[in-house]
């Protein structure tokens, strides 16, 4: 573990888990401390960078985004600025919400969620634009068993 936690750091992420948006007071009350020292804590813990913020959970299917996709990618050009290109393009696609360099026989994982599947070909589209890929595989998920889960701590 990069960071030592204490039991009540370790109480207090679990807390801030599974509900970021609950009052000091009631976090503080959960985590038997007074709201000042549960202040203190929080805010230590987003300094040490094991806090990188505070977002909400959405139903995503609520919201017009049906289609979750894994694209594998495989490339040939490993060269320091060609990743650095890579990163860019990519990081500039906002339905690609995670991404990853992976070992195996693929070099990057990336999760995108889109609303369907034309949705998902113009991602497609603009992810092999500019950038030559030698594999691009796409695996749509049919249902979503377990999703956005909380960190065990």
């Amino acid at each position: 573990m990069k960071h030592n936690l204490d039991q009540i750091d370790a109480h207090i992420l679990r807390e801030l888990q599974r509900d970021a948006s609950q009052s000091q007071r009631d976090l503080a009350d959960r985590i038997g401390l007074s709201q000042n020292a549960t202040w203190r804590r929080v805010k230590l813990l987003e300094e040490r960078g094991i806090i990188k913020g505070h977002s909400a959970r959405i139903a995503r299917e609520e919201v017009g985004l049906g289609l979750v996709v894994f694209a594998m990618i495989r490339t040939r050009n490993h060269s320091a600025d060609w990743l650095k290109r890579f990163r860019a393009h990519v990081g500039a696609i906002p339905d690609v919400i995670d991404f990853y360099r992976i070992g195996g026989d693929y070099d990057y994982l990336l999760k995108i969620v889109t609303r369907d599947m034309n949705s998902y070909d113009q991602v497609y589209q603009r992810l092999i634009d500019k950038l030559e890929l030698e594999t691009v595989t796409s695996y749509f998920a049919m249902e979503a068993i377990a999703e956005n889960r909380p960190l065990d701590i």
